[in-house]
């Protein structure tokens, strides 16, 4: 009996090959990888699934073992890997960058040769732009159904915060980028506001085929812990937080969260600060970034005795670090509304503790925060609003309120936005195509 629902499973991928280029994927710490990671591993037994990305590398370091070939197969938990061999950088020195990425780019290009016959292809809006154009050269190439998936919409995103001013670089990748729209079956978003950014992309003709599905966390492995759990009293040991009020930050300390200002917020609560339960105030950055070396400079500089940074840490370890926050940021830069929803509010949500999001009004996580009551939320750039949340939370530090505005995250998550239940839309909207 065993052997014939194995052949029929096996029989069932056959016929549903699905390549999918995702950039970055595990081991690498990227949302997005960790995402598709858990896609991919949740529906092998409908698909037959390969990966095309990058060998381990989000830091921008290379293991030696993986500098000898051009690509390299592996194999994790029944979903076959091509990786592509590309090469070091700097997360704060563009070329490095755009070397590193233009490198993964062609070497996708010629790996989706490598790789057989195909049905679906699924990519991601990373690298920007060029993303987009991996699965529509995977669409000609292997004649398939494309699904694009829109995690951050570009060059937006990049015009938001400044990163280029060039309006004729920007219009040729909005051109591009439309045309990647365009050429896919279906385009998948991430929140109800970048749903509205595609429609306001074509004026509303011609839209593409556009749905949206929430981002997640595998609530069954991220959960609350007490605070007297041996994995959370080691992280805290490790890194100071010993009998802490922490405000965390958490996730990508990069260009499109405002962090050059907040901390000046930050500075304003002077080392030694205490909450109501008379534990002292400590703010916390845990992850990396092409922002982290300013924020170090500036921290050092203005002698914040009261902020460390904490690396990024191991999955197995994610649900230690974010029990050991008292409360989490959640935050976009200005301008951000429609554009990027940024994931970590899932985790915030998983192990139950509230937000402070610094979120435009009508965003997604804006939207679940106050949906759920599980944070105060301010606009972005709103600074004085920003220090009168941390305030209030400082005031009302370890009170039932507090506490249970966290577990208000938890069930509504658990309620409204289940791993399993985006998974299994994915599955099902594939298969539809």
């Amino acid at each position: 009996m065993i052997s014939t629902e194995n052949n029929l499973a096996k029989k069932y991928r056959n016929g549903n090959k699905l390549l999918i280029y995702a950039h970055y994927y595990i081991p690498d710490a990227a949302s997005t990888g960790q995402i598709l990671c858990e896609l991919a591993e949740s529906i092998k037994d409908r698909f037959d699934i390969t990966i095309i990305c990058v060998v381990p590398s989000y830091l921008g370091i290379i293991d030696n073992r993986y500098k000898i070939r051009r690509y390299y197969e592996e194999n994790i938990n029944g979903v076959k890997i091509l990786r592509i061999r590309v090469p070091e950088f700097r997360k704060a020195d563009k070329k490095s960058r755009i070397r590193n990425i233009i490198s993964y780019f062609f070497g996708a290009m010629g790996a989706t040769f490598r790789v057989g016959k195909m049905d679906y292809i699924f990519s991601i809006s990373q690298p920007p732009i060029l993303g987009g154009l991996l699965g529509v050269w995977g669409k000609w190439v292997k004649h398939a159904k494309y699904i694009y998936n829109i995690q951050d919409f570009n060059p937006e995103q990049l015009i938001s915060v400044g990163y280029t001013m060039n309006r004729k670089l920007t219009d040729i990748m909005m051109w591009i980028d439309k045309f990647s729209c365009r050429q896919s079956d279906l385009v998948i978003t991430v929140g109800r506001d970048l749903v509205e950014t595609m429609e306001n992309r074509f004026v509303g003709k011609r839209v593409p085929n556009t749905l949206m599905i929430n981002n997640w966390v595998d609530e069954s492995r991220i959960y609350p812990l007490p605070e007297n759990h041996p994995g959370v009293i080691e992280f805290k040991r490790k890194y100071g937080l010993d009998d802490k009020f922490v405000i965390m930050y958490s996730g990508n300390i990069g260009l499109y969260y405002d962090l050059e200002n907040l901390i000046k917020v930050i500075g304003k609560f002077k080392t030694g600060t205490r909450a109501v339960d008379r534990r002292e105030v400590l703010f916390a950055f845990v992850g990396a970034g092409s922002m982290l070396d300013r924020l170090v400079l500036y921290v050092n500089e203005h002698h914040m005795d009261n902020v460390v940074f904490i690396p990024y840490q191991e999955k197995a370890d994610i649900i230690y670090s974010l029990n050991a926050g008292d409360v989490h940021w959640c935050v976009n830069a200005k301008g951000i509304k429609g554009v990027s929803c940024p994931s970590k509010a899932y985790g915030i949500m998983a192990v139950g503790k509230p937000m402070i999001g610094c979120l435009e009004a009508g965003t997604e996580i804006r939207c679940l925060i106050e949906n759920s009551d599980c944070g105060k939320c301010c606009e972005p750039g709103g600074y004085s609003d920003v220090e009168e949340i941390i305030h209030w939370y400082i005031d009302n530090a370890n009170t039932e309120k507090v506490m249970q505005m966290g577990m208000n995250g938890r069930k509504y998550l658990e309620k409204n936005l289940g791993r399993n239940m985006s998974i299994e839309r994915y599955a099902e909207e594939l298969l539809k195509l």
